[in-house]
């Protein structure tokens, strides 16, 4: 049964898989989120998406925009707004790093995930610079060497033969 509780309060909720592919991810950082009620309950049951969702700095506070939590089914007038801005918790010296590097040319935050930790909701940011369209397609060239390398060592461990 403690296991289980574990398993339950560090859970998974969302993920963004497309960042990794169009950024080269530079540093991360967990964040803390300023949630409503209905928003907690929703992400309980496993529902929201990253896909559009950026992080802006405004006047030393860290804000994300575009991030969908749909509204609690079970929720009355007391539901939430779905793409709210929301406010992220992180320490002064985690902001003022993040400032001074999104000044440079080309950098941008983006969400990576979305999880419980210890039952509380945190998220995974990262300081992140574009990819162009020539490294998106080195990258998956090199991703299908690896596996291709990597099927040709278990068949020679297993004695086939080509």
């Amino acid at each position: 049964m403690a296991a289980k509780e574990k398993d339950q309060r560090n859970r998974l909720i969302a993920q963004n898989k497309k960042a990794r592919h169009d950024f080269h991810i530079e540093d991360t950082y967990e964040a803390g989120l300023v949630l409503h009620g209905t928003e907690v309950k929703s992400l309980r049951e496993g529902r929201a998406s990253l896909v559009d969702g950026f992080v802006d700095v405004d006047n030393g506070e860290v804000w994300l925009h575009n991030v969908h939590i749909p509204e609690y089914a079970q929720g009355s007038w007391t539901n939430h707004a779905a793409r709210r801005k929301r406010k992220l918790l992180l320490n002064r010296v985690e902001i003022h790093k993040i400032e001074r590097k999104i000044g440079d040319k080309g950098y941008t935050i983006v969400p990576l995930s979305l999880y419980f930790k210890d039952g509380r909701a945190k998220i995974e940011i990262a300081l992140a610079k574009g990819k162009k369209e020539y490294d998106k397609r080195h990258a998956l060239a090199e991703r299908q060497a690896d596996r291709e390398k990597e099927q040709a060592v278990q068949r020679r461990l297993k004695g086939i033969t080509d």
